[in-house]
């Protein structure tokens, strides 16, 4: 059976070559970072290396970079700290962010008793400027304002220019959810002013488990985990030696290879957008993902003319021809509940197509969009479902 993986917006193959930077590093260099022998000074370079590494990329300092278990983690940090340690009692922030985002703002609107301001979304499912202006001028106190700069279902890219600017002439912190953009997109923080950011490695074709927070320098943030003094003091706990360097390898040949590899991935969307218009007249891409301007290059989220009652079928099927995509992100997977970000954006009446995420890599091919799409025509024979845009 032919295996078609379409959903890298979910997690990415390893590269070869971070395998094998990985292999070596678990044979040959184990000893602890924090050790002073020989053994443990080797890996504690290796680390510092990767750290410097990423920042010359971004334009920061070594300093700046925290490596933690991945974006989760990271957003968690950053919202909890600034909220203990820098007094902010105002986050701003959209209702279809990732649910690390979400997630933790409801907990500390819960705990803390901050104040939680939800922008208002434009139809296409960006958030309104306008509204974001008048938040940031009406608030009184600290404001951390938060916004994921590639939204991880619909695709759609956020001006983080303009965005961190506004923040800036506000005095309000901006913290970005940048996973889905990390690796796929150039960055200069001293052009750009950012406050945090926050990345995995599994979304550029690295290992899962490890990524990197982006902490201005001077933020006044402490430690969210204790222990020792690892990571500058600022994340407790022994550095998983193998996955910071498998994420500095993955992290190099990302954007050593990013002109040309961002040339072919967006290619391969241009391609799907077409099949299926030809293929489904009647299909309507979600947010802004059908916008090869305005949206990610590496994924399109579409709802199909296809019955509610069928659609229960289409991932089983899909899944049974051998191709993976996503409903909504994986890790959504198993809810009841559908995507928050779709329900923030369609009405009740579209809710009722079914909607799909395909998100793409390198290591996709036209002949795998090929087949998807005659798997979907085959699926949706007959079907006389009407269509709601």
């Amino acid at each position: 059976m032919k295996q078609v993986y379409l959903d890298n917006a979910a997690t990415t193959r390893v590269r070869d070559e971070v395998i094998e930077k990985m292999h070596s590093a678990l044979a040959n260099c184990y000893g602890n970072p924090s050790s002073t022998h020989g053994f443990g000074r080797t890996a504690k370079t290796a680390i510092e290396t990767a750290r410097k590494t990423i920042a010359k990329y971004l334009n920061a300092q070594p300093s700046e970079i925290i490596f933690t278990s991945g974006g989760t983690e990271a957003d968690n940090m950053i919202l909890r700290c600034a909220v203990r340690d820098l007094g902010v009692d105002t986050i701003i922030t959209s209702r279809i962010e990732h649910h690390a985002v979400l997630h933790t703002v409801e907990e500390l609107e819960s705990e803390c008793g901050i104040k939680v301001c939800y922008l208002k979304l434009l139809p296409d499912g960006n958030p309104d400027t306008d509204h974001l202006e008048e938040l940031l001028m009406q608030e009184k106190g600290k404001i951390l304002v938060s916004l994921m700069h590639i939204n991880n279902e619909i695709g759609n890219k956020l001006d983080i220019q303009t965005i961190s600017e506004m923040c800036r002439d506000n005095n309000a912190l901006f913290h970005s959810d940048t996973v889905q953009s990390i690796g796929h997109y150039p960055w200069d923080v001293q052009k750009t002013p950012i406050d945090f950011m926050t990345a995995a490695a599994h979304k550029f074709h690295g290992p899962k488990g490890v990524g990197f927070a982006y902490i201005r320098k001077n933020s006044g943030l402490k430690p969210m985990i204790v222990g020792g003094a690892q990571e500058r003091g600022f994340r407790a706990g022994t550095e998983p030696f193998h996955n910071i360097v498998g994420l500095e390898e993955a992290f190099i040949l990302a954007y050593d290879q990013l002109e040309k590899e961002q040339e072919y991935i967006s290619s391969l969307k241009e391609y799907f957008i077409k099949s299926v218009k030809e293929a489904f007249p009647k299909a309507a891409f979600n947010g802004l993902s059908g916008d090869m301007e305005n949206s990610t290059y590496t994924l399109v989220n579409v709802r199909l003319p296809i019955s509610q009652e069928k659609a229960l079928m289409l991932l089983f099927h899909l899944d049974i021809k051998g191709i993976a995509c996503s409903k909504g992100s994986a890790c959504q997977s198993g809810s009841d509940g559908g995507s928050h970000v779709l329900s923030e954006l369609l009405s009740p009446e579209e809710l009722k197509n079914p909607s799909l995420r395909f998100s793409f890599s390198i290591y996709n091919t036209r002949e795998e969009i090929d087949y998807t799409i005659e798997v979907l025509k085959e699926f949706s024979k007959d079907e006389k479902a009407p269509m709601i845009t």
